[in-house]
């Protein structure tokens, strides 16, 4: 066996794929391998090769390949038998087979095996170059179909954008996902329902080096019980077909499990060997499959009440557990509403293909004031709501709803605004407040009764 990685893939007419891809070369003719591993070595990422069967079998017991470049006619077996061998036992990589006699039966045989192409000798670099691209892309493609169908029958929306907002909260966590995303440490997000625990991990993702790399997101609590496991680790079924399951499908990427507290305790004990292994077994497989994996973990549930409850494993908290960052709520960012409350408004706006709504003084303040228990998935909602309507909700409503209206300040509304700043920025103490502001804290307590704060 060698490494044939020799050098920066090259940018060339037979596309990205390559430059991504790990190959395994089978082949009992040193010159073969020797031509096959020069060949691709330069345009692959990963190109080991192995002179039979068993050699071929002892590589794929500890590495996983995007694809098996197979001789057909080998000492002891045939390159369509030995792939059949290994279907059984589980064989996760796509295979093209190499061979001299181009017959109906060896064609049959290889359909029915799940070989992906074949290719007659003699031939030359481009030919088997051309043949790797395809089968390279019909295999990505197959991936992206697959995670996107994932996503689309998620029951929430899909989540996309960035994380939003100037706040010292927000700010504090913008910077430690900073510092996590050139680790492999996993992450657990915590914190209330609506304050953007999949967004946070998205930006983590894109701001690592697996950017490129699949994000897979899985939400613990819509998958049944009874699927979780197929959905997750993959199957070989009785006509020795496979279905590759989503933590091969994010290979390379980054994998994060929303709802972790919903996940069934059986699924909760295999995981935890796949974080400590970083390897996954197939249903109905027997052997297991390497991976490279970032892992990233959400709840808002308290996940030490579960562990002291028996809901949830305490050996698997310990293990995601290694770095927390809590969500802040909405009203503790408060500063943020504005941005976020224009963005939603500009995304609506177009989507929907209706008029904006203006944000004035007086609604940007309710906005303000507002508990928001929902936290930011309310405020989007109630925008949407509010663009479809065509004005705000009256608890909300300004001195004008349609863009283009100016609203009038009145005094009373401009101190209004202030004071409500000042108390954010105070954490609420109308004593240190008044402080600042140069006032009474009579006078605060008054403003406020009146103003209903």
């Amino acid at each position: 066996m060698a490494d044939a990685t020799l050098k920066p893939p090259l940018s060339d007419e037979f596309g990205e794929s390559l430059a991504n891809a790990s190959v395994l070369v089978i082949d009992d003719e040193p010159g073969m391998r020797n031509f096959l591993t020069k060949t691709l070595g330069p345009r692959c990422k990963r190109v080991e090769q192995a002179a039979s069967a068993a050699e071929a079998s002892a590589i794929l017991d500890r590495s996983h390949f995007d694809l098996i470049v197979l001789d057909n006619i080998m000492p002891g077996t045939t390159g369509l038998d030995w792939a059949r061998e290994q279907s059984q036992v589980g064989l996760f990589a796509d295979t093209i087979l190499i061979t001299a006699y181009a017959d109906l039966e060896t064609a049959i045989k290889a359909l029915r095996t799940g070989v992906a192409d074949f290719v007659l000798k003699p031939f030359r670099a481009n030919q088997i170059l051309n043949a790797v691209a395809r089968a390279l892309d019909r295999k990505y493609l197959r991936r992206e179909n697959y995670l996107l169908k994932h996503e689309l029958s998620a029951e929430s929306s899909i989540v996309r954008g960035r994380l939003l907002g100037s706040s010292p909260a927000i700010s504090e966590t913008r910077t430690i996902l900073r510092r996590l995303a050139p680790l492999p440490t996993p992450v657990l997000f915590t914190g209330a329902s609506g304050t953007g625990k999949e967004i946070a991990a998205r930006t983590l993702h894109s701001l690592s080096d697996r950017a490129d790399k699949p994000f897979v997101a899985i939400n613990c609590a819509t998958i049944p019980p009874d699927r979780f496991a197929h959905e997750l680790f993959g199957e070989i079924d009785g006509d020795e077909r496979r279905k590759d399951g989503l933590l091969l499908h994010a290979d390379g990427g980054t994998l994060f499990l929303d709802e972790i507290a919903q996940m069934p305790d059986i699924v909760q004990s295999a995981l935890l060997r796949v974080l400590e292994d970083q390897r996954i077994r197939p249903l109905g497989a027997e052997r297991e499959i390497p991976l490279n994996l970032r892992f990233l973990f959400a709840t808002n549930a308290d996940l030490e009440l579960a562990v002291a409850r028996g809901q949830f494993r305490q050996d698997l908290y310990h293990r995601i557990n290694v770095v927390q960052i809590e969500m802040p709520r909405l009203r503790d960012r408060a500063d943020d509403i504005v941005e976020l409350a224009a963005l939603f408004m500009e995304q609506f706006s177009a989507t929907l293909g209706m008029p904006s709504l203006e944000l004035d003084e007086e609604t940007l303040l309710k906005l303000r004031r507002y508990d928001w228990p929902g936290n930011v998935r309310e405020l989007r909602n109630l925008i949407e709501r509010s663009v479809i309507h065509g004005t705000f909700p009256e608890e909300f409503s300004g001195s004008g709803n349609i863009t283009g209206a100016r609203a009038i300040e009145t005094l009373d509304l401009v101190t209004q605004r202030h004071i409500a700043h000042v108390l954010d920025a105070c954490g609420g103490n109308r004593a240190e407040a008044a402080r600042r502001l140069g006032v009474s804290r009579k006078t605060i307590d008054r403003k406020c009764a009146s103003w209903g704060l």
